[in-house]
């Protein structure tokens, strides 16, 4: 019963906010696809000194040069996707923020589309099983999580723009803002797998895959 409970109350907030939702996706994925043409944009030189920078790391990690501990790697990745979701929290509340959510959104598709595009067009069958071990592990968690935060905070963030501008609209926005702060803390700690994910399972794929190639 519970679990049919919160499968209604996800579709139904689905539902409320299919618009904002549907416009992120598709924001998301024009970040995609840009940082993917962006790869073809870079000059020889670009490509080569990059090239040669992800070599020169593949063959340091390949043969244990690089000492970073999972804990580091994991603290790391965990702050950094904290940040990522706290400033969107933080811009949600804040009526001029809601563009700088859209390009935050936007960039992330972007670095997303340009790592795996990268990888592929560089090093072939290699780069699209790395950009598999590496990048779209956490990804398949991090990716929901930031179009859930960035909808949510879309969403507050026109709440509080109707309830200033828009005469004889006096809905209380307290509870609205206590149900935003719970979801997003919500989110923030499921993306707490994604660092796990990063930290202790990626780097052993990546070393795997580097082995077998």
């Amino acid at each position: 019963m519970k679990s049919n409970r919160l499968y209604q109350r996800i579709v139904a907030h689905i539902l409320d906010y299919k618009s904002i939702y549907l416009f992120v996706c598709i924001l998301f994925l024009m970040g995609v696809i840009f940082g993917a043409i962006l790869v073809n944009s870079l000059s020889l030189t670009q490509r080569h000194d990059l090239f040669m920078y992800l070599s020169q790391f593949f063959h340091e990690m390949k043969n244990g040069y690089i000492e970073t501990s999972p804990g580091e790697l994991f603290l790391h990745s965990f702050t950094h996707y904290g940040k990522y979701i706290g400033l969107m929290w933080i811009l949600g509340i804040s009526m001029i923020g809601l563009p700088i959510i859209f390009v935050l959104l936007f960039m992330k598709g972007v670095i997303v589309g340009f790592t795996v595009g990268f990888l592929v067009n560089q090093m072939g069958a290699q780069g699209f099983f790395l950009a598999f071990v590496s990048v779209l592990p956490q990804n398949f968690i991090l990716v929901p999580a930031f179009i859930v935060v960035g909808t949510l905070s879309v969403s507050f963030s026109l709440r509080l723009l109707r309830q200033t501008f828009t005469k004889g609209y006096n809905e209380p926005v307290f509870p609205h803002f206590l149900r935003y702060t719970v979801m997003i803390l919500i989110i923030g700690s499921a993306v707490t797998f994604a660092a796990v994910i990063e930290a202790y399972i990626a780097p052993v794929l990546m070393k795997w895959i580097i082995s077998a190639f």
